[in-house]
């Protein structure tokens, strides 16, 4: 798992899709539409996505295998847990056509940090997570978005 700051990018040396994906991010707004947006057909593609944030005790961790995810938040702010994907009890196995597996949130994560606009969180398929938590005593409205990269496609 990677946290930084958005202008931080280019320090960041991982190729082409690393390039058309902050760019892209660059282009967001808080009035972009929620929706699918293709970067680079079904290799990078971007879902912006509003909610309101939850609780832990309603979150479950969940991670990827064919996709890198680089999350960053547009409007508002979110808590956010990541743990080692073979550290936890898979409670859904890996759906390909999702690609998605499930596991059960016994415990809370072991990195858990407040992601604000601004900054981004890079997440490979060991880094089970859980993003959408209330980072106060109240939920608030988020905006944010989620781009998927095949994995294949960074220079790691």
């Amino acid at each position: 798992m990677i946290i930084d700051k958005v202008e931080n990018f280019k320090l960041y040396h991982f190729g082409k899709a690393w390039q058309q994906t902050f760019e892209f991010l660059s282009t967001l707004t808080p009035d972009s539409l929620d929706g699918r947006y293709d970067i680079d057909g079904d290799d990078i593609f971007a879902i912006v996505m509003s909610y309101q944030t939850s609780t832990p005790e309603m979150a479950i961790f969940e991670s990827h295998e064919k996709y890198i995810d680089i999350q960053s938040v547009i409007v508002g702010g979110e808590g956010f847990e990541c743990a080692f994907s073979d550290e936890l009890n898979i409670t859904k196995p890996y759906d390909a056509t999702k690609d998605v597996t499930f596991y059960e949130r016994t415990s809370q994560g072991q990195t858990q940090v407040d992601v604000y606009s601004g900054t981004f969180v890079v997440l490979y398929p060991h880094d089970a997570h859980i993003a959408g938590l209330m980072i106060a005593t109240e939920t608030e409205l988020v905006k944010k978005v989620v781009v998927k990269i095949k994995k294949e496609l960074l220079d790691v």
